[in-house]
């Protein structure tokens, strides 16, 4: 009898032993969630929706844990590999292919509440599919405007672009080359990543790089579209002195400065850089924001989406969905755009009257929402060692003016084919 009691009781030690932290059946579930918020405000709404979750929901603590943009990818893999990946994964949908089709994050296809399915457009679950699977939630974009001297526009008597009359891109040559002189530019491109920038806008003009066979394998080809926003920016540093040359490596934090000073007309940069412009202008500093430029297909430009995935090894999938849904409702959505000063991928969200104002010219972004599709690359397998090793150092050399349009394209194509077909074999 004393054998058999000793027996259980070494039993229930080991069963106790493995099952801890909320998941014995006897305390509440814990949810990692790790977070890539990084501005004051946007850690704020991220950190009071999960302090409201936690207090609605007794059997389901949220845990909330900071992470990186400049590290998230390799953190991320790290922790897949280990074992110890966090429940709800914060990234962006052009780091999710490699993830989705190794087997790291979940298949949310049956998981999704329809609420949440039918409030984001099909084009933004385009970004986050892969395969026959979806495999994150998109619910932050942002498009690339023109930020500009409100001033120095109006003095130079230069037709002010709108939504719905905006420049060719041709018109945006001729006016940064009349806009420059003394000294002065007309546009100062901060293209530190010169890859997601360039296909991105490219699809205004008809580019797309990546073309799918009817075998489902990915070829690069550079056609005419995808000639037009690249040769733009190369002729402004190179032909039209329009552009400094000097900026071309820089960050777009790294132009503020020299715009507030008066040395760049405007600047290329993504939609949120609006709220680094409200707190560091100089006071009587007049900016406003005007649509990116347009070509054969409009206003069209590329975006990769803010997700949110839950990893496959969670145990507790359907409990992360629901904080998902619970953190993407409108209203908390329409919170966390206004903390990232972005726009929401969802419908309700884009409609509320907060992110339609003219202060800090949010209607101008909100116009452009119809008009965002998915980044050319964002199913592309391989695509990070292809940005990486052939077309960043490509572009680089392009925009510098150390080789021709003609390299370029062969570089792109031939080099750029090589890396992507040792990841279609």
């Amino acid at each position: 009898m004393r054998t058999r009691w000793t027996v259980l009781l070494v039993l229930s030690l080991l069963l106790a032993g493995c099952t801890g932290g909320g998941d014995s059946g006897t305390g509440p579930i814990t949810l990692r969630f790790q977070s890539l918020a990084w501005q004051e405000e946007s850690v704020q709404a991220t950190k009071d929706l999960v302090r409201e979750w936690n207090a609605s929901h007794p059997d389901v603590k949220v845990e909330y844990v900071q992470g990186s943009w400049d590290s998230v990818h390799d953190q991320l893999l790290t922790s897949f590999e280990g074992g110890e990946a966090p429940d709800v994964i914060h990234d962006a949908s052009d780091d999710l292919a490699d993830f989705a089709y190794g087997g790291y994050l979940a298949d949310l296809t049956d998981l999704l509440p329809e609420r949440l399915r039918a409030d984001i457009p099909r084009r933004s679950w385009e970004t986050t599919t892969f395969g026959d699977g979806i495999y994150g939630v998109p619910f932050l974009q942002e498009p690339r405007v023109l930020i500009a001297n409100a001033t120095w526009l109006k003095e130079s008597g230069v037709r002010n672009p709108t939504p719905e009359r905006p420049w060719s891109w041709a018109e945006f040559r001729d006016i940064t080359a009349r806009l420059s002189g003394d000294g002065r530019y007309g546009v100062a491109w901060p293209l530190k990543d010169p890859v997601s920038a360039t296909l991105n806008l490219s699809l205004s003009a008809g580019g797309q790089l990546f073309h799918r066979g009817a075998d489902g394998r990915v070829t690069v080809r550079f056609g005419a579209g995808d000639e037009v926003v690249p040769r733009t920016v190369h002729d402004q540093v190179g032909v039209d002195g329009s552009a400094p040359g000097s900026l071309l490596g820089s960050g777009g934090s790294d132009t503020l400065p020299g715009f507030f000073a008066g040395k760049y007309a405007m600047v290329p940069l993504g939609f949120s850089y609006r709220q680094q412009i409200v707190q560091q202008a100089p006071e009587g500093f007049d900016w406003q924001v005007l649509p990116a430029p347009a070509g054969a297909d409009g206003l069209t430009q590329g975006v990769s989406p803010q997700t949110l995935s839950v990893a496959e090894d969670s145990p507790h999938r359907e409990e992360a969905v629901a904080f998902i849904d619970f953190l993407l409702r409108p209203r908390n959505m329409v919170r966390l755009a206004l903390g990232d000063w972005m726009l929401p991928t969802g419908t309700r969200a884009l409609a509320d009257p907060a992110l339609h104002t003219t202060k800090d010219d949010w209607a101008t972004g909100t116009a452009l929402a119809a008009h965002l599709r998915p980044a050319p690359a964002q199913s592309v397998r391989g695509y990070p060692e292809w940005k990486d090793k052939v077309a960043t150092p490509a572009f680089q050399e392009y925009y510098s003016g150390s080789i021709g349009l003609g390299d370029l394209h062969r570089r792109l194509e031939e080099d750029g084919n090589l890396v992507l077909a040792r990841y279609q074999r």
